[in-house]
């Protein structure tokens, strides 16, 4: 469904990415795991375009994507969760949510104000608030519901449970693990480790910008070598 080969990435002179290659499947949860600034996030940066890829190919659905804008990567079926959320905070939850629904219509079934609602409960609690009086939780649930509301073919997710109380983040895993029954493809990028391997098919681990390890979530839960070695686990 999304493929890496080869990639080179970065900020300015400073490479991050060293011949990145990494392939997630249609209705397959992906995780990626990693120390801090092994290139994570960098790399999904660079699959939505937000930095360039300097060498090798990124590819959506056989398309290529390597030089394409953030909005033309996000109308392909691409919804990014940014680690910072990056909610709009002078705005309203439901403000925040129009913005997207009114860009990204909804197909028949598709991603609807109403569905993600339901997804989330707390947010139709909070529709006239601001960003700025959402607590870090309320933010998350909003950012991932306003990507929902892109209607994407692929969710991508940086630390969604970064800095968030422990029944927040059962909420979330909850809630993601409802999407992946929907057989919603999903990217994670995650520290918190019995958080992704839960909820992934797969597992790849990056190191010094590129990947170091592949398996599935049991393999890499027996294998305390390589949680060790990759992850400091």
């Amino acid at each position: 469904m999304l493929e890496l080969n080869a990639v080179d990435s970065g900020y300015g002179e400073t490479q991050v990415l060293h011949g990145m290659t990494v392939t997630a499947q249609a209705g397959r949860v992906l995780a990626i795991l990693g120390r801090n600034g092994a290139g994570k996030s960098t790399t999904l940066k660079t699959v939505m375009g937000l930095l360039p890829a300097k060498a090798g190919q990124i590819t959506f659905e056989g398309r290529a994507i390597g030089s394409g804008r953030p909005y033309d990567i996000a109308r392909m079926g691409l919804g990014y969760v940014p680690e910072t959320r990056d909610i709009f905070r002078s705005l309203t939850v439901r403000e925040n949510l129009e913005l997207a629904a009114k860009r990204f219509p909804a197909p028949p079934g598709g991603w609807t104000m109403a569905r993600v609602l339901e997804l989330f409960p707390r947010l139709g609690e909070r529709m006239a608030n601001g960003g700025m009086q959402l607590s870090g939780g309320e933010q998350q649930m909003l950012a991932i519901a306003r990507a929902l509301l892109m209607n994407p073919r692929l969710l991508i997710l940086d630390e969604p449970t970064e800095g968030l109380a422990p029944i927040i983040v059962k909420l979330i895993h909850d809630r993601l693990m409802d999407l992946k029954r929907t057989g919603l493809s999903m990217i994670l990028v995650e520290q918190n480790f019995g958080f992704a391997t839960s909820l992934a098919d797969d597992v790849v681990i990056v190191s010094k910008g590129q990947v170091v390890w592949t398996g599935t979530p049991d393999e890499i839960r027996a294998d305390a070598e390589a949680q060790h070695r990759w992850l400091g686990v």
